[in-house]
């Protein structure tokens, strides 16, 4: 064609340029997905990420379906994601609420725990992303300039606006109708704010004005049945990210359960292939999520989608697999770092501590050991009295490495408490040396007598005892010390009134923490033969059914108290007094430091029961340094050791 030449002009009509211009603003343009929008636009701000720069979800591909989800194309109205700490669901949110700024313009609600940590979210993650996404920047203003909009409660965009409040705020939660909701650590919200219900609730009913509406719920969990995001993810599809085998490609979840490590040896932890039982090592991770897929385990009503992820699936250079078995190491027989290692590390709640055991199966799984005498792997003995109107009864514990223990003997006193001879059978179990298995006797470190009832005899006899292996204790089940025995108290009164502060001392026992340690402890598995037995296991002797019984006889239960759930322990049976001498022998083992003991002093406890001849005794330490009379002739289980004095 010759440029000389001009073409001819299409000249259109009004009505033709209109229509034209009709049909493209009919034609719809591309709406991405949270996860595409992410990977083209998101960057991570060094102010508020360890891995600044773009964003990559191939990092963390778990994600990629819960953001999807969140989407305009998801069919999907709520999701919940149950999650362990540092995985990634917060910033999966962020994500979202950025492509609702730059791709669904929309009135959108954060919330979090508390007004102050929604304005710490404002500070430390949404203003740097904003600040790092020119895809914001050009639709949020600066927050320095001058009617900007952008507050840090507040962030005005066109098309919309987000707000961010605390689930402890009334007003926040009723100030707007909202189409995008995102509620996060819901576990942590209170249960009743201003009076005016669950702020769960009044947060969800911003959105029903909106069909098209997202909801997202992420937390931690907490305790079972007390847990919030728990309890919404048992009404979704109950999705598991399952990972292939990089062996034999066998799809399963990562469990914990598969982790193994040589004793003592944590940081040399590896995953177990549920199918071929090959090592995994840290390093086949990033395979194995990369090729994961999230898989519905339950039925759902249709609108909520739920995802469930523990940090086992953290990626590589994150939270590793030798962590997690440090973590559990470390945590042992201690209830409160357990529920931190469920809650935080395998993103479950935390339930065996209060769940009441089985008292049929602690009577089937009893040991043939003589009823009186210490048997093996028993170093020290403590006892509980539980003082009634007309018995005393008493539990004597043997204790061994790691918190393992053995009832040695369970005795019922009778006799009137008001009077001085039942009380002397008592006095007399104070000084009883009982036989060992493998030789030689031990006394008791402490005897713990309740002093609940009858008080005042309970307190005139602990004088008359004037020894440093008898405490007087007393259950406090609302006690506010975190500790299972707290400082002893003098309650001891002079003739002027005055508190006698070398008399009678009473130490507070926190009885909801012994309740729950010794129930967590009666729900461990006996191991397989030849297998040691795990931290914090109890033996018990041919008891009746009626002991046992009485051991199992409360159960942890929760209330509302003020708008918050308060957790309680309620009796379930007439009798408990197992239990209770249980608990006052623990408490005693306790204030004796048995905790504290090394398992080099542990070696030396135990070999010093071992009979030897008089060569071979180690040199007598003197029982009087320590308050106590001198012994005649050397007992090794009562040499000098500071956990006599108080």
């Amino acid at each position: 064609m010759n440029p000389a030449i001009p073409l001819p002009l299409t000249v259109l009509t009004a009505q033709e340029l209109y229509l034209d211009a009709v049909r493209a603003g009919l034609r719809p343009g591309k709406v991405l997905t949270v996860s595409e929008w992410a990977d083209k636009h998101r960057v991570l701000s060094s102010r508020s990420s360890s891995e600044p720069n773009q964003w990559r979800t191939s990092r963390t591909p778990y994600l990629r379906e819960i953001m999807d989800c969140l989407s305009a194309q998801s069919p999907w109205q709520r999701v919940v994601f149950l999650k362990a700490s540092q995985i990634g669901g917060t910033e999966a949110g962020m994500n979202w609420l950025a492509w609702v700024i730059a791709e669904c313009p929309g009135p959108a609600l954060c919330v979090q725990p508390t007004t102050e940590m929604a304005k710490r979210l404002s500070k430390q993650r949404l203003d740097p992303m904003i600040e790092a996404c020119p895809e914001l920047r050009a639709r949020v203003k600066d927050r320095r300039s001058r009617d900007a909009g952008n507050t840090q409660t507040a962030k005005e965009f066109p098309g919309g606006i987000l707000v961010l409040t605390g689930a402890n705020s009334a007003v926040g939660l009723r100030s707007m109708p909202v189409r995008w909701l995102f509620m996060d650590e819901v576990d942590a919200y209170p249960a009743d704010v201003a009076g005016e219900g669950d702020p769960i609730e009044l947060a969800i009913a911003r959105t029903r004005t909106y069909p098209q509406r997202k909801i997202y719920a992420a937390s931690t969990p907490s305790l079972t049945g007390q847990s919030r995001i728990e309890r919404l993810y048992e009404d979704s599809d109950q999705r598991v990210y399952e990972v292939p085998c990089p062996h034999c490609g066998h799809m399963q979840p990562l469990q914990f359960s598969q982790m193994r490590w040589p004793k003592g040896e944590p940081r040399k932890a590896a995953y177990h292939c549920r199918s071929c039982d090959r090592v995994v090592p840290e390093s086949g991770k990033t395979f194995m999520l990369a090729n994961g897929v999230w898989r519905a385990t339950a039925s759902s009503d249709g609108i909520t989608a739920g995802f469930k992820l523990s940090s086992l699936y953290s990626p590589l250079g994150w939270f590793s697999w030798p962590e997690a078995a440090e973590q559990y190491d470390k945590a042992g027989s201690n209830t409160r770092d357990l529920q931190v290692f469920f809650n935080t590390v395998l993103g479950e709640s935390y339930a065996e501590s209060g769940e009441t055991p089985d008292d049929r199966r602690l009577y089937e799984r009893r040991e043939d050991y003589p009823i009186g005498k210490v048997p093996r792997g028993a170093g020290a003995l403590t006892a509980g009295a539980d003082v009634q109107r007309d018995r005393i009864e008493v539990e004597v514990v043997g204790w061994g490495p790691q918190g393992e223990s053995w009832s040695v003997d369970y005795r019922v006193l009778y006799g009137d408490t008001s009077q001085p001879e039942v009380w002397e059978k008592l006095a007399a179990l104070v000084d009883e040396e009982f036989p060992c298995e493998t030789g030689g006797t031990l006394q008791l470190l402490r005897l713990a007598v309740d002093s609940g009832f009858n008080s005042l005899v309970v307190y005139n006899w602990a004088r008359t005892m004037q020894s440093p292996r008898v405490m007087v204790v007393h259950g406090e089940s609302q006690s506010r010390a975190a500790s299972l025995v707290g400082a002893s108290r003098a309650i001891e009164i002079g003739p002027q009134g005055q508190k006698v502060r070398y008399g009678i001392h009473r130490w507070p026992v926190n009885t909801a923490i012994a309740k729950e340690e010794l129930y967590r402890r009666l729900r461990l598995d006996a191991p397989a033969d030849g297998e040691a037995y795990p931290p914090g296991y109890c033996h018990f002797p041919m008891y009746s059914v009626e002991y046992f019984e009485q051991l199992c006889a409360e159960k942890l239960m929760t209330r509302t108290v003020h708008g918050y759930q308060k957790a309680y322990w309620q009796q379930t049976r007439a009798r408990n007094e197992a239990l209770d001498c249980r608990v006052y022998a623990r408490a005693a083992a306790v204030a004796s430091r048995l905790d504290l003991w090394s398992e080099e002093r542990w070696r030396q406890v135990l070999d010093d029961l071992v009979p030897r001849s008089v060569d071979e005794l180690p040199a007598y330490h003197g029982i009087a340094q320590v308050g106590l009379s001198p012994m005649p002739k050397f007992q090794p289980q009562t040499m000098g050791d500071p956990w006599l004095q108080d």
